[in-house]
């Protein structure tokens, strides 16, 4: 975890490095950082921390938190924008495809060609 966040997030202590994108553990981080680098590409924070919790058996996230660098909340338009259901999450990133051999070294995160790196227009 620490390759990927360098401390500066926290994780619920699931299996992050695991390879089934049907545990929200890694996907749902995937999702995080998917929404929290759109928003930002998008215009709506220059900063932005996503948030996402789950419960074992429910699809729909018990809890989904963007804020921007000023501290206000961007909940709403995350959730507007972003599906954070666990088989949303899978479809929308591609994330049954054999990429994952990239993550095992240096961080899931700011790799080119990774699904959750890609930006999309959102506006």
């Amino acid at each position: 975890m620490f390759d990927t966040y360098c401390g500066l997030i926290t994780h619920g202590g699931g299996c992050f490095s695991g390879k089934d994108p049907s545990k929200v553990d890694r996907s749902g981080a995937y999702m995080c950082r998917f929404a929290a680098k759109n928003l930002v590409a998008n215009g709506f924070a220059k900063q932005c921390l996503v948030s996402v919790a789950y419960a074992i058996g429910k699809a729909e996230p018990l809890m989904v938190e963007a804020i921007n660098e000023k501290g206000e909340s961007l909940a709403e338009l995350a959730k507007s924008k972003f599906d954070f259901r666990p088989k949303s999450i899978i479809e929308t990133l591609d994330l049954r495809k054999p990429i994952y051999l990239q993550t095992a070294a240096y961080g899931h995160f700011g790799k080119n060609g990774l699904p959750w790196e890609k930006i999309i227009d959102i506006k």
